[in-house]
């Protein structure tokens, strides 16, 4: 299972939400290029950068921050935030970005976000289903919609997405641990025994908070997990990241 900190950004500043709510909003650093150069030195590969500006104002933001971490690192970014068009989509890989998150316009734009998928590649384009009470929320989790988180993903899956960020929004940035039965649903209901497409692979994200958990998220099936505000909570130590990675 990859280990995925998370650096989220306002103003150009390193962030954390709860619930995403903006309004919550806590600074942990001004320069997200050196927490992501701390996550490097612990021998973590991979990274989720999210615009929150980009999120609010339905396009692409600080892809600079997204800019100056991938040319001064070596870290696997994924990137999302306000990707609506085909420019920001552009501008996020000319920026770095290994792989995009779309979230808002896989509900309001199936016909582009689809097209993505066949034009990049299903490796490089990820779904992003945040949801609420199993419901897709979108606009940064400013709007809810009426689409059913399971087969909202199984949807997509028949058309060739194989990459799903999954974040339970009630857990998000509130340190009470992930919705572990919520994944485990999710990855049953779309194995290839339930299914005629081939598996997910199911990142999960929001409310991680202790490193004990970690080892059950994997042996769910979650691919990857994304941690957020427990590391800079200092619930979990780099170190005994470093240490998961090495033993995985």
């Amino acid at each position: 299972m990859r280990i995925i900190p998370a650096i989220d950004i306002i103003d150009g500043k390193c962030v954390r939400l709860s619930k995403g709510d903006y309004d919550t909003k806590k600074i942990y650093n001004e320069s997200p290029l050196e927490v992501a150069k701390q996550f490097e030195a612990h021998g973590i590969e991979h990274l989720h950068l999210v615009d929150l500006d980009g999120a609010k104002s339905k396009h692409i933001v600080n892809h600079k921050v997204l800019e100056q971490i991938a040319v001064k690192t070596n870290l696997q970014i994924d990137f999302g935030g306000g990707l609506k068009t085909d420019e920001d989509l552009k501008v996020a890989f000319e920026s770095g970005a290994k792989q995009i998150t779309g979230g808002s316009i896989a509900v309001k734009d199936r016909e582009t976000f689809l097209r993505w998928v066949q034009e990049h590649g299903a490796d490089k384009i990820i779904l992003g289903a945040d949801a609420k009470d199993e419901k897709i929320a979108v606009s940064g989790w400013q709007e809810a919609s009426s689409e059913s988180l399971i087969p909202f993903i199984q949807e997509y899956q028949k058309k060739g997405v194989r990459y799903v960020i999954c974040t339970d929004i009630s857990k998000d940035g509130m340190l009470q641990g992930p919705s572990f039965g919520l994944y485990e649903k999710i990855i049953t209901e779309t194995t290839s025994a339930n299914n005629d497409s081939a598996d997910i692979k199911l990142i999960a994200s929001g409310g991680i908070s202790t490193f004990d958990e970690l080892p059950k998220l994997a042996e769910i099936g979650c691919e990857g997990t994304i941690i957020g505000k427990a590391i800079y909570e200092n619930k979990i130590q780099l170190k005994q990241l470093e240490a998961f990675i090495l033993s995985t």
